[in-house]
């Protein structure tokens, strides 16, 4: 046997080269898990940012209304943004207002189910029948990485729409709230009783969604020493309602 046959035999043979050939092996497959994971990785981060950018719009425009105009998004993770144009008093000047909150996990998942039945408003949304009575004019949209879709509409029979408008209607309600008690909390003090004792009764009534939504305001009477003690332990009141309301959601 030549001297280069007898080297590659004693180095097959030796068990110092078999084992460092078993940690090069074992090396490219753990750096193949490790590629493939920061790959999976990727993916589900992706997923989740396309999912927490997904938003979804309601707006209406409804002249001669108060507010005459109104808009809601709220994106995947829940967060919620309502800003409005209008007037809180005959007597008063138009004001823009605009807040920003944390929809309730079963709202948030409501209306992207929702929009999903309606096929993300793909399609006829308005139902095209002239008789039925005007009630503003309604935009919903949706937008995500992969779609932006609007529909306009006066009125629509789809039962996903309508169902979503009747809820994005609700939370208006509940932070209309907010804009008037900010205004009558700066302005008109009086006035809050009344104003409270209506949220009061439409909150007991179910009539109201989110109200957590309008917290801050609400605080910002408790908290004013210069407001009645009744009108302050009602807010107080209202507060608790919608953390209760909101935990249960």
């Amino acid at each position: 046997m030549t001297t280069p046959s007898l080297m590659r035999a004693f180095l097959i043979r030796d068990p110092r080269i078999r084992s460092m050939r078993l940690w090069r092996v074992v090396g490219m497959v753990v750096l193949g898990i490790a590629a493939m994971s920061a790959l999976l990785l990727a993916q589900q981060t992706d997923g989740s940012r396309a999912a927490s950018t997904a938003v979804v719009t309601f707006t209406l425009d409804f002249p001669q209304s108060n507010p005459e105009h109104y808009s809601m998004a709220i994106d995947g993770a829940g967060h919620a943004r309502y800003e409005c144009t209008g007037k809180v008093a005959e007597n008063s000047e138009e004001q823009a207002y605009q807040t920003e909150f944390e929809v309730s996990a079963r709202n948030r998942e409501r209306v992207f189910g929702l929009a999903k039945r309606a096929q993300y408003f793909a399609g006829k949304v308005d139902s095209g029948n002239r008789k039925v009575a005007f009630t503003g004019a309604k935009i919903l949209s949706y937008q995500d990485g992969q779609r932006s879709i609007t529909a306009k509409y006066n009125y629509s029979s789809l039962p996903a729409v309508e169902q979503l408008t009747a809820l994005f209607e609700s939370m208006a309600s509940t932070l209309e709230y907010g804009r008037r008690l900010t205004y009558y909390h700066r302005y008109q003090k009086l006035a809050l009783d009344e104003e409270l004792k209506r949220m009061e009764e439409q909150a007991k009534d179910e009539q109201l969604s989110e109200i957590q939504g309008v917290t801050p305001e609400l605080k910002a009477i408790v908290e004013d020493s210069s407001v009645i003690n009744v009108v302050r332990a009602r807010a107080k009141e209202i507060i608790e309602m919608g953390s209760t309301a909101a935990a249960g959601h």
